[in-house]
């Protein structure tokens, strides 16, 4: 029999949920694939909407991985680039992994593990501008592959990441199965989906608002991380 295919998602505190949850779905249905759910500790891990996830495995117990996956998370970025644990284990896995990729602003994590420098690589909208403190090009996609390395836009993305890979691994009549049964058929009430084409003043409103306070902290501890 062969090995399965070990697919790891790091998790911590404060993660967006669906960045993890959204591909866990897709990739958890591709054949021969083995999915690990890896924190610093078993105990249960606080979304940043309030949902507990419950780790499979710690840093310590974690399989070698093919393919290994970190999510983003507001706050919660800030406080992993910042836990050497947390960046070691993602240096570690890379290093190995046939596969190393991240959903929205875990791009940051694996910039802080230095694998971004000088690639080509994609976040969540509202923190692109920080790439270049990573060793990053950002390109403007929604998807971005350079190497081994993938990364992915904003939350939603992840699941167009995950079929895109589900489809390199196993093939497209796989992938297109997957999205079938998943019912991934997007139809969003309302065109906003991207800064591009939000209405007018919409990004910058979010940009002043809601993000103001994660920008300044993603700043200050990319700039840590890079001193250290």
């Amino acid at each position: 029999m062969s090995s399965p295919f070990n697919i790891g998602f790091v998790i911590f505190p404060d993660l967006t949920q669906l960045d993890f949850t959204g591909p866990l779905q897709v990739l958890s249905r591709v054949p021969g694939s083995a999915v690990h759910i890896v924190a610093k500790s078993s105990a249960p891990v606080p979304s940043d909407c309030g949902l507990g996830l419950v780790p499979t495995h710690t840093f310590g117990t974690c399989p070698a991985l093919d393919l290994i996956c970190v999510p983003g998370g507001n706050l919660g970025v800030v406080n992993a680039i910042g836990d050497r644990e947390t960046v070691d284990f993602v240096r570690r896995q890379a290093g190995a992994a046939r596969y190393v990729t991240s959903v929205c602003t875990g791009a940051f994590i694996l910039g802080a593990a230095g694998v971004l420098e000088g690639r080509r690589a994609t976040t969540h909208w509202a923190f692109t501008d920080f790439l270049p403190l990573v060793g990053a090009t950002h390109e403007k996609a929604r998807i971005v592959k350079d190497g081994n390395v993938i990364t992915a836009g904003g939350v939603t993305s992840g699941i167009d990441f995950a079929l895109s890979v589900a489809a390199e691994l196993a093939g497209e009549d796989v992938a297109r199965t997957i999205q079938l049964g998943i019912e991934y058929d997007p139809a969003p009430p309302f065109d906003s989906g991207h800064p591009d084409r939000a209405p007018a003043g919409l990004a910058s409103s979010l940009l002043s608002g809601r993000y103001a306070g994660s920008r300044s902290a993603y700043r200050a501890s990319l700039e840590r991380a890079a001193r250290s």
